[in-house]
């Protein structure tokens, strides 16, 4: 991978860590996740009269991103209904990666070489023995409904990373196809919570918007910059790289948060900081 892509996915893990850490917009999760979606929505939509509107074969794979995206923000409020932050998050986003790289070395033909798929597995175990280690008793064990949940809701972070992936390099302009897909993507997800929570609800979601669009634009530049690197290297490296994002979260809940760090988090940080060395050898 370039040293300039790599970079770039790097500060869009960064970013996705930041948000999920620091925007705390004071809401249950289906409302934040609404109403950080509705906000990069609109930023897109301010954006569209610049960009040309998404190729013909770029239409059915965004249709299906968006229709993954809602169903991994439903999944994802489930499981942490039922288990800790810590580990929820590190089995969702641990799992995706995995899932991504089987499907791209079967049905993508992308070729990876074994330092590749050894920089990508440790990355994988890095985050998995996190997830050990992210309960709120040392080694927690997670209740079985919301491990269902977690890994359901990594289903729908691999197909919603390898629609977008084909999607983009299908339309041959990543700017376009994310402006397009973001602001879609924040009316589907309004129509889905007016239906479950009702117009009522609405004011709710007005009186934070300022931590929804601070939220937002982090969530509308992370991805935007993982979709344009999907399109210029292999999906399986970037989808790997930008699940780092737990690595962020982890100094940030140490560093600003005040946290402790364990043994087991620390030697998980160890593994994912290789994972992420050997990828930029490979």
């Amino acid at each position: 991978m370039e040293t300039g892509v790599f970079s770039l996915v790097l500060a869009a893990a960064a970013m996705h860590a930041g948000w999920n850490a620091l925007v705390k917009v004071g809401l249950d999760r289906l409302s934040s996740i609404t109403l950080i979606a509705l906000c990069a929505g609109l930023l897109s939509l301010a954006a569209l009269p610049f960009v040309s509107p998404p190729g013909p074969p770029a239409w059915p794979w965004m249709a299906l991103s968006v229709v993954l995206h809602i169903g991994y923000n439903l999944f994802l409020v489930q499981a942490y209904r039922g288990g800790d932050l810590g580990q929820v998050y590190p089995i969702a986003r641990g799992t995706a990666p995995l899932l991504v790289t089987l499907v791209s070395l079967a049905a993508l033909n992308e070729g990876l070489d074994p330092r590749e798929l050894l920089g990508i597995a440790l990355l994988i175990a890095g985050i998995w023995l996190m997830a050990l280690w992210g309960g709120r008793v040392g080694h927690a064990r997670l209740a079985r409904r919301a491990l269902g949940n977690a890994l359901t809701t990594s289903l729908f972070i691999a197909g919603y990373t390898l629609a977008d992936g084909v999607g983009a390099r299908a339309n041959h302009d990543p700017l376009g196809y994310t402006s397009w897909l973001f602001a879609i993507n924040g009316l589907a997800m309004l129509v889905v919570f007016l239906g479950w929570r009702g117009v009522s609800s609405l004011p709710t979601l007005v009186a934070h918007w300022r931590g929804g669009l601070t939220g937002g634009a982090m969530s509308l530049g992370a991805y935007g910059i993982t979709i344009w690197a999907m399109s210029v290297a292999p999906i399986a490296l970037v989808a790997a790289l930008r699940e780092s994002s737990v690595l962020f979260a982890l100094a940030i809940s140490a560093l600003l948060l005040g946290e402790p760090l364990s043994r087991g988090r620390l030697l998980s940080g160890l593994l994912i900081v290789s994972g992420i060395i050997v990828i930029r050898l490979g």
